[in-house]
């Protein structure tokens, strides 16, 4: 630990001061180091149960139920986790998927545990195959740096202190306001042109004009220009492509990473084509950077260094990360925002109440259907954050969370040694009434702080509040937080609000499996939202 705290020091020391002051991760991460006092066994540990007591999943029992004819075949995979937490308890052991043998836990109160026993430098299991890619298959492009969906240690804490200054800070997202607002203009108008003008609903296929909207989203800050895939360039074959590709990693990453397989030990079909997918989507992804990047060396801007857009800081601060950080952003920014996006709209189409009370509090920021959004108008818009919290709640992006521990703990009486991979499931907790009151509902409210108003009559929406903070964790957690989270918020932000102002929103279809889990959770149900033109 001491070498580890040393090292991290000497990274942090390499950054410039007014950066350090900047950079909450690295602070936290600091903080962590520094505060890092158990160095003995935690209490309790005595007369705890051993490790190898906690309850296990045979290898052979999972296989056998995952073939066909088994309670696990084509089963989604949140379920198999549900199924197991009822035969098994709270707490158990999976069968060596890998690198690591996982402990699943579905207790809040672990997940608290777990997370202050990360470690300086969190290790977050998952994307191995990611990982080979990049340092193998492809190591001609990566050059010694992977980026950060898949190091881990040292590697990762360099390359995330390197663009924290940048991707964190407020300052620097609230230059995208204008950029942003033009790309869901677009999109507005698209809805405009794809609806059936009898019904009002859009085609089924609608998932690929969000995924346009999210992809040309985040191209404004990844290689800081628009694809122009919403409108003028929609024949463009390589997005058509870019999409099904990452429809495919995420779907074979799931089943590679989550479930038994050989493939570490042999080259397996899918994991050829999961490889040939990757090749698909580095070619296309470094296409779209290299562009920018020699775009911007050929045409410098004369910006001061503070109004300098993501791409040029970060190519100022080193050109491969540069490149490494803008392709990871296209790759992680289409398919989740999308999921997050239609699980919004599908929470207000099912709750017109609530879309309606929505709709008041935004044309406070937006009196016009086509007004500009402003940093001010934006810091007033706390029903439109819960909207998008409870929605999350709903209708979450992932299983859960997981960390390899770096130090003992003990969790359920059991024993549970340092560098111990543990799954965080907080599938199910969600929408249980045990921990959120009136659990399946959805009930932004529940994230308002009370008016005073409220607060006297002892009417409280907290109350409607977790059982424990540590259930609901979108983002994630500590230094190993989302690096893209105030980039997504505001993306969701401006597209709801722009999108509400504009449209009364229905789906007059069943929500029943409205997602798969994948990698993550993608939408599972023909998207036929109906838009019906607000009036004013």
């Amino acid at each position: 630990m001491f070498r580890q705290r040393v090292k991290l020091q000497q990274l942090i020391r390499a950054i410039p001061l007014e950066q350090r002051q900047q950079t909450y991760a690295v602070t936290k991460a600091l903080n962590v180091a520094e505060n890092e006092t158990n160095i003995g066994k935690p209490i309790g540990w005595d007369q705890a149960r051993p490790y190898n007591e906690i309850p296990k999943v045979s290898l052979f029992y999972f296989m056998r139920h995952l073939m066909p004819g088994g309670k696990y075949y084509k089963m989604q995979f949140p379920d198999i986790m549900l199924d197991m937490r009822r035969q098994y308890g709270p707490l158990f052991r999976l069968p060596n998927l890998g690198s690591y043998e996982f402990l699943v836990s579905n207790d809040p109160l672990h997940f608290e545990q777990v997370l202050r026993a990360e470690g300086p430098w969190p290790e977050r299991p998952g994307n191995n195959i990611l990982h080979y890619f990049r340092t193998v298959t492809r190591k001609e492009f990566y050059k010694g740096t992977p980026g950060i969906l898949s190091t881990q240690g040292e590697d990762w804490a360099k390359f995330r202190f390197s663009v924290n200054p940048v991707m964190m800070q407020p300052k620097t997202v609230r230059m995208y306001y204008q950029k942003m607002s033009a790309v869901n203009k677009e999109f507005i108008q698209r809805i405009r042109e794809v609806r059936n003008s009898s019904t009002l609903e859009v085609p089924e296929n609608f998932e690929e004009e969000i995924n346009r909207f999210t992809l040309e989203s985040v191209s404004v800050v990844a290689l800081d220009k628009q694809l122009g895939l919403i409108n003028a360039n929609r024949s463009n074959p390589q997005a058509k492509k870019l999409f099904d590709a990452l429809n495919i990693f995420f779907e074979l990453s799931g089943e590679l990473e989550m479930k038994p397989t050989i493939w570490r030990y042999v080259a397996t079909p899918k994991f050829k084509k999961l490889i040939k997918v990757l090749d698909e989507i580095q070619d296309i992804t470094s296409g779209y950077v290299n562009e920018a990047v020699e775009r911007l060396e050929r045409e410098p801007s004369n910006k001061p260094d503070h109004e300098k857009s993501v791409l040029e800081k970060l190519l100022k601060t080193d050109q491969q990360i540069a490149k490494v950080m803008a392709v990871d952003m296209l790759i992680a920014g289409v398919d989740t925002t999308t999921t997050v996006f239609t699980g919004a709209l599908l929470c207000l189409a099912k709750n017109p109440e609530k879309q309606a009370k929505l709709r008041e509090e935004i044309r406070q920021i937006l009196p016009n259907k086509d007004s500009e959004f402003t940093e001010a108008s934006m810091k007033n818009v706390p029903y439109l954050r819960a909207v998008i919290k409870e929605s999350l709640r709903l209708y979450p992006l992932a299983l859960g969370n997981a960390r390899v521990i770096k130090s003992d703990i003990v969790l359920n009486g059991y024993q549970v040694p340092s560098k111990t991979a543990v799954t965080m499931l907080s599938t199910g907790l969600l929408t249980d009434d045990q921990h959120y009151p009136r659990g399946k509902e959805f009930l932004p409210e529940r994230w308002l702080r009370p008016s005073k108003e409220e607060a006297s009559k002892g009417e409280c929406p907290h109350a409607l509040k977790a059982s424990s903070p540590f259930i609901y964790l979108p983002f994630g957690f500590g230094p190993r937080m989302c690096i893209g989270k105030r980039f997504v918020e505001m993306e969701l932000e401006l597209g709801i609000a722009r999108l509400i102002r504009n449209f009364n929103v229905e789906f007059n279809y069943s929500t029943e499996n409205a997602f798969k889990s994948v990698l993550i959770n993608v939408p599972n149900i023909p998207l036929k939202f109906k838009f019906t033109d607000v009036k004013d």
